[in-house]
């Protein structure tokens, strides 16, 4: 390939992952059939264009030669350079109005004429500030004719690492043995540490990270591809990859900061026969999901099969992995939508977290009704006549009414939250429609919901009305998350999985935790299984 003078021999790494994956990805495309050099160099700018220091004209221009010689085509997507916005913009402002629905992947293609510890795995590289909203411009985000954005939140002090997430995508989407498209792992890095395996008194004591696809609004492993096989799709801003139109070049892999792509070396365990076809097939007939074919690419696809109802309407707006989960904290859904599972449990965590407990707490509103017909109206006879009602799920349960918020978007199709607050507030409406006033100064200050009676732990708290109060409440009641991150935010992508937990620092380690792969049937590394194979994060030990 043509290319300017050589980087010295000790030039730090590009890849956020670090020299030793650098090093892995090299050696791995050593093996192609295709240009090595290439392709790292490609990777390495591809992140530069999304960091802002590369524009996507220069970027497409600096290879478009060696691209064209190489591979007899370069399909590679470019902002136009008729766009209103500056080169500095490129192709993620082009992403985003895509994200937006504004304009479709067709129309911008016709336009451009066309055993590592994480310090080392690049995870210390994570910016913890707080991360890009969705879209440009969070104001915007009530705007009723903006595309669908799926994404996830993740909360990660509340799982459990039972490795349910893992084993319900792999039975979904069977990929093979230890080509895990989604990842759970325990860590510490010395300021946060995690238990023994053998010896803890909970689960939660346990630092995870949950690691699928990040989905980034500006993908850098797409502006690598010379086919067009690895895309972001219109619909859903999901990225995916085409596996009748992948090559098998891997420079996808080298361009991806989170480490999420697995290459098929040999023929898959399962067969094709065996697969279902409305599960391959998305709803523009390409072949996008389940395990990929030998020597093609594949990742975690956020189930575009379920998201456009071949699997039935009813999985629309869901996820395998995030039904599978027992404490309900991955949150997929349509992060361009204020009333969605993932941003209204990213907004107020505290909320989202009291009303998945209540609705399992809770007994039934129709048992609530009916234990209350001709009962007293007063909050002692209610507590007496209804079984597993206290006066505390009486009093979160009108903290969440107190605190309830007004959406002017519907909820999506799919999404959980909506329906377990409705649970919840009906038992409200049970109790009042008993003669009880949860409205009344009375009853509100024996709930403790008053500004007068408010206490708790968080006494240093300036609470001014109810709703402070109630919300004071909620976050007394639940270990909320503090920190929310997005991981290598830094880097410009975009990702579209938001994380509230602990973030991991620069000197995170992997560590067992207390579910292994090994108990769920599972394999924590590929090379276990084959000798000579793509690796992911957290897979390999020194």
């Amino acid at each position: 390939m043509n290319s300017d003078d050589e980087p010295p021999a000790d030039e730090e790494p590009f890849h956020p992952l670090g020299g030793a994956w650098q090093d892995d990805l090299e050696e791995l495309l050593d093996e192609t059939e295709y240009d090595t050099e290439l392709g790292m160099e490609m990777g390495k700018d591809a992140m530069r264009v999304t960091k802002g220091e590369l524009s996507e004209e220069e970027f497409h221009e600096k290879y478009h030669d060696d691209v064209l010689a190489e591979f007899g085509e370069d399909e590679r997507p470019i902002a136009s350079p008729d766009d209103a916005e500056s080169e500095a913009e490129g192709i993620g402002s082009t992403l985003l109005g895509l994200a937006r629905g504004e304009e479709s992947r067709r129309e911008m293609l016709k336009k451009a004429g066309a055993g590592v510890g994480f310090a080392s795995l690049g995870w210390g590289a994570v910016d913890q500030q707080e991360p890009e909203p969705a879209v440009e411009d969070a104001g915007e985000v009530e705007d009723a004719d903006e595309g669908t954005q799926w994404g996830m939140t993740i909360d990660l002090e509340h799982c459990d690492g039972c490795l349910s997430c893992v084993t319900a995508c792999n039975q979904e989407h069977n990929w093979d043995e230890g080509a895990n498209w989604m990842y759970v792992l325990a860590f510490e890095d010395g300021n946060v540490e995690s238990p023994e395996p053998d010896d803890f008194g909970s689960v939660h004591d346990f630092n995870y990270l949950v690691r699928p696809c990040q989905h980034c609004t500006d993908a850098p492993c797409e502006k690598v591809c010379p086919t067009t096989a690895r895309h972001t799709r219109d619909e859903g801003g999901l990225v995916l990859t085409d596996y009748e139109v992948c090559i098998g070049c891997r420079y996808c892999q080298v361009a991806c900061p989170y480490g999420v792509n697995y290459f098929q070396w040999d023929e898959p365990d399962v067969d094709r026969e065996e697969l279902d076809s409305e599960g391959i097939y998305d709803e523009r007939g390409r072949p996008v999901s389940r395990r990929a074919p030998r020597g093609v690419m594949s990742k975690c696809v956020f189930d575009p099969a379920r998201q456009d109802g071949n699997m039935g309407e009813g999985l629309i707006g869901t996820s395998a992995c995030e039904q599978a989960c027992p404490p309900n904290v991955i949150q997929f859904g349509d992060k361009n939508n204020p009333a969605s599972d993932p941003q209204r449990y990213e907004t107020n965590p505290a909320r989202a977290r009291t009303v998945i407990n209540l609705f399992t707490e809770l007994p039934s509103p129709n048992s609530v009704e009916s234990s209350l017909e001709g009962v007293d109206a007063n909050l002692d006879a209610v507590i007496d006549a209804v079984d597993g009602l206290t006066e505390t799920l009486i009093a979160l349960a009108t903290a969440v009414k107190i605190t309830q918020t007004d959406y002017e978007r519907d909820a999506p199709p799919g999404d959980s939250l909506p329906d377990k607050e409705e649970t919840v507030l009906s038992v409200v409406s049970a109790i009042e429609g008993s003669g009880v006033d949860l409205e009344s100064e009375d009853v509100l200050s024996r709930l403790g919901l008053t500004v007068e009676g408010f206490e708790g732990p968080s006494q240093d708290v300036d609470v001014s009305d109810r709703e402070d109060v109630a919300q004071e409440r909620l976050e007394d009641y639940v270990d909320a998350p503090e920190e929310e991150f997005e991981l290598l935010a830094d880097i410009g992508t975009n990702p579209n999985v938001t994380y509230l937990g602990n973030a991991p620092g620069p000197e995170a380690h992997q560590v067992p935790g207390p579910t292994s792969y090994e108990d769920v049937g599972m394999v924590d590394r590929r090379q276990n299984v084959l000798d000579d194979e793509t690796v992911g994060l957290g897979l390999r030990d020194e």
